[in-house]
């Protein structure tokens, strides 16, 4: 081998080529690899060169010389497979695509490449897979052409068609066994199912203030954990009553919810800040009862201290009146304390209003209770014309044991003398 010959055909190939002068750059190149220089830059160039003229196969013979030469560039594994795609050897430009991803598994247009390949193959999992790992590697792409765009269209429709037909496949196989068992029964399983299938979001506790490890991080208590909800439930009438009068006869009667200190920094809450958009009436704030507002709504704050309610000296239960003016919305946000559960009696619904907790949105209904953990990412609107009204309370976690609420009504009876610094992390009410 001629080492100065070759290096000097292929400085010349290549000035040749940056100059345009496509026909005598080929030559110069074909001129390096006769001095006997298996290099690969030559050799890609004359396998390009064979790929414009329809030699495929003289291609592919090209560019697997110059993997041999340098088995390290992803590139020369792409234009392999290119050609062997020309010449239709599908099982060849998969391997050669294959042999890209083994040197950079993060190569986009490789990516791309296997998804099409699988996609014409009717491997249709296979694709959705590759596609799906585009459309990822695609988030770190800093610009995008118009075909990258149209490309990555094409993948976010083919993922969500191929997701949809899995899961009708998955619901209609399951179709008989859930229509035997009650909603509730099935709950667990379908998100567990729903979030397989991507069509939900497991959400965990995020609690600002007390936090009780071990609980069941659910959205919605089961009914069946609060046997006292239809003694509450038969008072819906009198307690909608008495709130409704007390709005008729007092106009100042309501409070805005938020209410935020001077000086706070501008957050999601800073839209409802002193605003009766979400207005509230509390019988009971931090544990403590309001005599006055009791005293308003007698036969209300009967049937509430008839209920066992959270009780931790200081901080529960709160109970209020919830008004949610017409147009509002509660953004997403998380609660304090996963040792009590949030109930609500709806008195005052009308329609186009709705709540959401995790993964599951609900309409409330008037006259039906519900409970949830407010630790969980939850929300709520009025997209309505008429106020929603409902009153809120602060129950305990019905998995909490009795033993485990003693202790708790212990621990917070001896915090009381606590300084406000440590008194801020054992926050239980809002």
């Amino acid at each position: 081998m001629n080492s100065a010959r070759s290096q000097k055909h292929l400085a010349a190939a290549l000035a040749a080529r940056d100059a345009g002068r496509r026909d005598e750059a080929v030559r110069l190149f074909h001129a390096a690899v006769a001095s006997g220089a298996e290099h690969p830059l030559a050799l890609n160039a004359i396998g390009v060169d064979s790929l414009a003229r329809g030699a495929y196969a003289a291609a592919a013979d090209w560019f697997t010389r110059a993997i041999a030469a340098d088995p390290a560039a992803p590139e020369l594994w792409m234009n392999l497979a290119r050609a062997h795609r020309s010449r239709d050897d599908a099982a060849a430009e998969r391997a050669a695509l294959e042999g890209a991803l083994a040197i950079d598994q993060r190569h986009f247009m490789a990516l791309v490449r296997l998804a099409e390949w699988h996609e014409r193959a009717g491997e249709r999992g296979e694709a959705a897979e590759r596609w799906g790992n585009v459309l990822t590697m695609a988030a770190l792409l800093d610009e995008r052409s118009p075909a990258i765009e149209a490309m990555l269209e094409h993948a976010r429709d083919y993922v969500a068609t191929q997701r949809a037909g899995f899961a009708a496949a998955i619901d209609a196989a399951l179709a008989p066994a859930r229509a035997a068992l009650a909603p509730a029964a099935r709950r667990r399983i379908d998100a567990c199912v729903d979030h397989a299938l991507g069509r939900r979001q497991i959400y965990a506790n995020h609690c600002a203030g007390l936090h009780v490890p071990f609980l069941p991080a659910d959205e919605f208590f089961a009914r069946e954990l609060f046997p006292w909800f239809d003694r509450l439930e038969a008072e819906t009438a009198t307690i909608r009553g008495e709130l409704l009068r007390v709005l008729a006869e007092d106009a100042d009667a309501l409070r805005p919810y938020v209410a935020m200190k001077p000086g706070t920094p501008r957050n999601k809450w800073s839209a409802l800040d002193g605003s009766l958009a979400w207005g509230a009436l509390h019988l009971w704030r931090d544990g403590r009862r309001d005599d006055a507002v009791c005293a308003r709504v007698p036969r209300t704050a009967a049937a509430v201290e008839a209920l066992p309610l959270s009780d931790l000296p200081g901080r529960t239960p709160t109970v209020f009146f919830s008004i949610l003016a017409p147009g509002a919305h509660l953004p997403a946000h998380t609660g304090v304390s996963n040792a009590r559960a949030i109930v609500h009696l709806p008195l005052v619904v009308p329609p186009d209003c709705g709540f959401r907790v995790g993964g599951e949105t609900r309409q409330w209904e008037e006259g039906r209770a519900w409970a949830f953990d407010d630790t969980i990412e939850h929300e709520a609107w009025n997209r309505s014309d008429r106020p929603r009204a409902i009153l809120i309370l602060d129950a305990w976690n019905p998995h909490l044991t009795a033993d485990e609420r003693a202790l708790l009504r212990q621990f917070f009876a001896a915090s009381a003398d606590a300084p406000e610094r440590e008194l801020a992390r054992l926050r239980v009410g809002e």
